[in-house]
């Protein structure tokens, strides 16, 4: 009998994805799935789906799922978190989502140091909306609200959303990663499942930032949105942990 070494996540539904083909976010989900078998969490996890390319992520994730307004899954998930204590609540959010409208949910979220545990997908614009200038859109990188690329002098420079909740204390665990090849999708799925085990340790707020393509809206091809990161987005938003709950990382 052959052995099955290769199968689909419990915590992931049998579905098909509505992503563009090379975006990141189904490899994501994965990682986030398999996490969660891994850590044998499936029967405690609610996650919290956002406004944005993964609005459906509650047709993905085979646990409890809500939907939040724009920019309010912390918020979503520190009232369920608070409400059932026991639960392993998680915030699935993309840079839009995050970075901008629902910017001071996270930060206030972190500066609690809620128990919750938060993805944050940077995929460097506004996807499902049709690819806008974000928080997190480069200079000079050209989006639809910035036809002549990002200016400093009126949109001022990308926030590196990992770095400035790494200041806070109530945050106890930030790190940035990537999924543009196996090696760094090891790496991430640590990092995710270290995330989620501080939440389980009690030890207060985790995110992990995930650097995504949007081959659609960068207007490339999923082999060329896979170079841009390499080449643009990793050199403005490094890898790696910047906060771990002994302290700033170094």
């Amino acid at each position: 009998m052959a052995e099955k070494i290769f199968a689909r996540p419990q915590a992931l539904r049998d579905v098909p994805f509505h992503y563009c083909p090379g975006c990141h976010h189904g490899i994501i989900h994965r990682l986030v799935a398999e996490v969660i078998d891994e850590l044998g969490i499936h029967d405690r996890a609610i996650g919290v789906a956002p406004v944005g390319c993964s609005v459906l992520a509650y047709e993905y994730f085979n646990c409890d799922m809500l939907e939040a307004a724009h920019g309010r899954a912390p918020a979503v998930a520190t009232g369920v978190k608070r409400v059932h204590p026991d639960a392993v609540v998680f915030t699935y959010q993309g840079d839009g989502d995050l970075a901008a409208i629902g910017c001071a949910e996270i930060v206030h979220a972190a500066a609690r140091s809620e128990q919750i545990t938060t993805i944050f997908v940077n995929n460097a614009i506004y996807g499902m909306t049709g690819g806008q200038m974000a928080p997190t859109t480069l200079v000079e990188q050209v989006t639809n609200t910035s036809p002549y690329g990002r200016k400093v002098e009126t949109a001022g420079m990308p926030i590196r959303v990992s770095e400035m909740l790494a200041t806070l204390d109530g945050a106890k665990y930030i790190a940035r990663v990537a999924v543009n090849n196996p090696a760094n999708m090891a790496k991430a799925r640590a990092a995710i499942k270290k995330a989620f085990e501080i939440q389980l340790n009690g030890e207060g707020f985790a995110m992990v930032e995930v650097l995504s393509t949007c081959p659609t809206n960068w207007g490339m091809t999923p082999l060329e949105a896979v170079d841009w990161l390499e080449k643009n987005m990793m050199a403005y938003y490094p890898l790696g942990v910047f906060k771990t709950p002994e302290g700033v990382a170094k």
